[in-house]
């Protein structure tokens, strides 16, 4: 690539002479407008200037030259957020938005090109020490998950800009994740399933809960219409899910083709099933035009399906009221595809059953062993080392 240096020796008054050495480079065509584009610096040195022209020319050449850019932290996530979250579903979307949030804090404003390795790693301490908003007592550390999550995705939009010819290099490829040990989900034993399935017998959402219990997500269990229960091939199908995106409750399909899926009913489940609609029928008789004729399964004495975090918060009061041992929603499920392979039901089944991609996952994330686990390897263990 052609370019032309000048250096040149100024005088700044009639005492004092200062030598600064200036040059003029091409550094190749503006890619928006087409127009032939120049670069001018000034040095207080020739040994400098004659090395920087030299760089300038030679990554200009290859095709490797970043020009200097004001363009944001901010601007190089929008830009990447643009393609990551094409096509997905709002609460994936929300997610990697979610992921940038204490980036944007920190250094949203700031060029892109000024970030260090030293504010990566500044990042993180943040992040670790209190960076929480939500989910816990703000202003408390985020964990080493949410961290690790960030980092990929940081790491993922600077690597665009590189690729883009925003950036030099990707410094936060320069970070090490964080080392964390992964929390342990809690499960419930059989016996603790059965005292709730007993203290919930005559709640009037008792078949909600069952299908909490039946390895169903929360999305899954409010997302149900009666649409998609079959009361005459005792089956229900799972078709779409309610979730929260934005505090806002959203529909959305499965989060994959294996999450559309038909399981049969119980007889338990059956009869609470067939309770409920009756139950419902009769309220919306006793209501008239008040009643909204929704045709969720999950609904308020009216008719208008349940919001899901009170859902959540129901099944909190529940246990407390019954003094049973505390875990999330969604450790039901857990409970549920645990006491599943416990009872020896095939982990295939058990994918397919939990509308998993793969049976590797569900072994890994969703199967738990309980300490009554334990004792039972041990009489397997007694038994076949028993001398006869």
């Amino acid at each position: 690539m052609h370019g032309t240096h000048r250096l040149v020796a100024s005088k700044i008054d009639a005492e004092i002479v200062i030598k600064r050495y200036r040059f003029v480079v091409d550094i190749g065509r503006d890619p928006k407008t087409g127009k032939r584009q120049q670069k001018t610096m000034t040095f207080d040195k020739k040994g400098e200037a004659r090395k920087e022209y030299d760089r300038i020319r030679h990554q200009s050449s290859e095709g490797t030259y970043v020009k200097p850019s004001k363009a944001t932290v901010n601007e190089i996530i929008d830009s990447y957020l643009k393609g990551a979250t094409r096509g997905k579903r709002a609460n994936t979307v929300r997610n990697y938005k979610d992921s940038f949030r204490c980036v944007r804090e920190l250094y949203g404003d700031k060029p892109a090109q000024g970030i260090s390795k030293d504010h990566v790693e500044d990042l993180v301490d943040y992040m670790l020490t209190k960076g929480r908003k939500r989910g816990g007592k703000p202003g408390t550390g985020l964990s080493g998950r949410s961290v690790n999550l960030t980092l990929g995705r940081l790491r993922a939009a600077f690597e665009q800009a590189v690729l883009e010819g925003k950036l030099v290099r990707n410094v936060v490829s320069l970070v090490k994740p964080v080392s964390y040990q992964q929390v342990e989900r809690q499960t419930w034993t059989r016996a603790e399933v059965r005292k709730f399935l007993g203290a919930i017998t005559d709640d009037r959402l008792a078949a909600a809960w069952r299908l909490s219990l039946y390895g169903l997500r929360r999305g899954e269990v409010l997302g149900l219409r009666w649409s998609d229960i079959d009361l005459t091939q005792k089956t229900l199908t799972v078709r779409q899910t309610r979730v929260l995106v934005d505090y806002q409750v959203v529909i959305e399909e499965p989060k994959s083709k294996n999450g559309f899926r038909t399981l049969p009913l119980d007889d338990e489940l059956f009869a609470g099933l067939k309770a409920l609609r009756k139950q419902q029928q009769a309220e919306a008789e006793e209501a008239g035009e008040a009643y909204d004729a929704s045709g969720y399964v999950v609904t308020d004495e009216l008719g208008m399906p349940v919001h899901p975090e009170w859902y959540s918060d129901e099944f909190g009061r529940i246990l407390r009221s019954v003094k049973l041992r505390r875990i999330t929603l969604h450790d039901s499920r857990h409970t549920t595809l645990s006491l599943m392979e416990k009872a020896g039901v095939p982990i295939s089944v058990i994918s397919k059953w939990a509308g998993h991609y793969d049976s590797a996952f569900t072994q890994k994330t969703y199967v738990h062993a309980e300490s009554e686990d334990l004792a039972e390897g041990a009489k397997s263990l007694a038994k076949i080392y028993k001398i006869a």
